[in-house]
């Protein structure tokens, strides 16, 4: 697969220096915004600060009810589960997340990073086998 860059295109500077004196911030970042078709002091607040209602309904996600009901049976049958992550930045903080969570609620938790240059990137044999050797049901 060959994958094109494309620049999103420069706002208009009044865009800019419009959320530069509303918000009082870096012209840097205005343009960002900008870029994102925000334009306003409500919007970049919005932007800046998310509620949680602002969030897309994750049930909106393919079989996510069965992916909850498996969670749902392995605490309930104390099954050991793992959190299997990326290691990059994202990867390492939704583990972080999810970790957390889970084991304010389960505490029969472990997690799992790859390591980048032994296996790469995705699920692994080496992740799978950790698992297996520790008796982990569900991943």
């Amino acid at each position: 697969m060959h994958y094109r860059w494309r620049k999103i295109p420069d706002p208009k500077p009044e865009t800019v220096e419009s959320l530069q004196e509303k918000l009082g911030i870096d012209p840097a970042l205005c343009t960002i915004l900008a870029q994102r078709n925000i334009s306003t002091f409500d919007e970049a607040k919005a932007w800046f600060r998310p509620e949680l209602s602002d969030l897309h309904d994750p049930f909106l996600m393919l079989n996510m009810d069965k992916a909850v009901a498996r969670i749902n049976r392995a605490i309930k049958e104390n099954e050991r589960i793992m959190i299997y992550g990326d290691y990059d930045v994202d990867g390492t903080t939704a583990v972080s997340l999810l970790y957390s969570f889970l084991r304010k609620h389960y505490g029969n938790i472990d997690t799992y990073i790859p390591d980048r240059y032994k296996e790469g990137y995705g699920v692994s044999l080496a992740g799978i086998d950790y698992a297996e050797d520790n008796g982990i049901t569900l991943i």
